[in-house]
């Protein structure tokens, strides 16, 4: 595929947070049809990539159709320190555990990337042989005032929470992989521009230059990402309808970043259809969603399951109400006469008979969140809107 001014936008553009050193010096590279090598990394803390991933995966896909050079970096190694979380350290996983989360990823990562055309390459094969004096060299090469400037860091100072020394360490090796690939443009969600960024100055003291794309990232209501930390993930694990029901509990104000990073779709017809009927989009976006993980015609009957099951022509019909976030769902059901008392409820939820978002709930003091549709017993509905 040529590159034109259409899919340039939409590359540099769509679903991009920013690029380093700027816009511009990429775009003059990319018009004359050089070849990049492009890279994005994926550490193996646990056994399936989920649809964070997915949004770097589709940047990726793209480059790849205009005929660069895509290189998948697996963390087999930098997954044994653990990327700086701001809440606390890491577990450092054994090699074991890092071999036996990391066996399905090329699967996965084939659902999008062309594998005959992708390069995947391990970094425990140089950074587990890199010897004191070279360790030495690139710790010289940054001071403890640059690496404390990271927000994990920082956040972690404010809470009054201990940092230890080897995570100083992982940056530097993410950047180091970004130097001994020679990539000529490294792709990452924004929450990790530090460590990319690090990887383009130690790529400038090798005269070598990097340029860096953060990805937007897709977050919840809260402001938190959707992943494995988070516990509030869509994997390459879960089901068709699993997956089109957690997209159908997205909060509303989800859908137009949704859109940006997981569809080809115009955004202002995004925004207009997201007005005119949101019930609507949604179903669209759960489509779309569905069928990157599996396929059209996967998405297609977790669709019609979906609307067969939650259909507005259920016998007793669904009535929407506007709650505040954080109510306990008891609370709501009683107040709407949906149960008939407190220990009614838990006999519901003991006997599987209450849902939200088609997922059956074990806890009887749940609170509400999120946009969410409630299933009591066999014919009871109930849709619930965050105001």
């Amino acid at each position: 595929m040529k590159i034109n001014q259409t899919n340039l936008n939409e590359l540099l553009e769509r679903g991009v947070e920013n690029i380093y050193p700027d816009k511009n010096e990429l775009k003059k590279i990319l018009l004359t049809n050089h070849r990049l090598r492009i890279y994005q990394g994926f550490d193996p803390t646990g056994p399936t990539l989920h649809l964070g991933h997915v949004a770097g995966l589709l940047k990726m896909r793209q480059f790849q159709d205009l005929g660069h050079k895509i290189i998948i970096l697996i963390g087999d190694f930098t997954a044994q320190i653990g990327d700086p979380d701001k809440k606390a350290v890491r577990t450092q996983l054994k090699p074991e555990e890092v071999k036996n989360n990391l066996k399905n990823y090329r699967q996965q990562i084939g659902k999008i990337l062309n594998l005959k055309k992708t390069e995947i390459v391990f970094n425990n094969k140089w950074l587990s042989k890199i010897k004191l004096p070279e360790i030495l060299k690139i710790a010289s090469e940054f001071t403890v005032s640059q690496i404390m400037e990271r927000d994990m860091f920082q956040e972690r100072l404010k809470s009054n929470l201990p940092i230890y020394l080897h995570e100083f360490f992982y940056p530097l090796m993410q950047g180091y992989d970004s130097v001994f690939l020679k990539a000529d443009l490294e792709i990452g969600g924004n929450d990790q521009t530090f460590n990319m960024l690090t990887g383009r100055t130690m790529a400038k003291h090798r005269n070598q230059e990097k340029m860096v794309m953060s990805i937007k990232l897709l977050t919840d209501s809260g402001g938190k990402k959707m992943g494995k930390t988070e516990g509030n993930m869509i994997t390459f694990n879960d089901k068709p309808g699993d997956i089109f029901g957690k997209v159908m509990s997205f909060n509303d104000q989800l859908m137009p970043l949704a859109f940006e990073l997981y569809s080809n779709k115009s955004l202002t017809t995004v925004k207009k259809n997201i007005n005119q009927n949101p019930r609507d989009a949604k179903l669209e976006l759960a489509e779309i969603i569905t069928s990157i993980f599996y396929n059209q015609s996967e998405a297609n009957k977790a669709k019609d399951q979906f609307t067969k099951t939650f259909s507005l022509k259920e016998p007793t019909g669904i009535k929407t109400i506007k709650i505040k976030k954080g109510m306990l769902l008891i609370d709501i059901l009683l107040k709407q006469k949906l149960v008939s008392s407190k220990s009614d409820f838990r006999r519901l939820v003991n006997s599987g008979g209450v849902t939200i978002n088609k997922e059956k709930i074990s806890d009887d003091k749940i609170k509400i969140n999120n946009d969410c549709l409630i299933k009591i017993g066999k014919k009871k509905f109930i849709d619930l809107k965050i105001r």
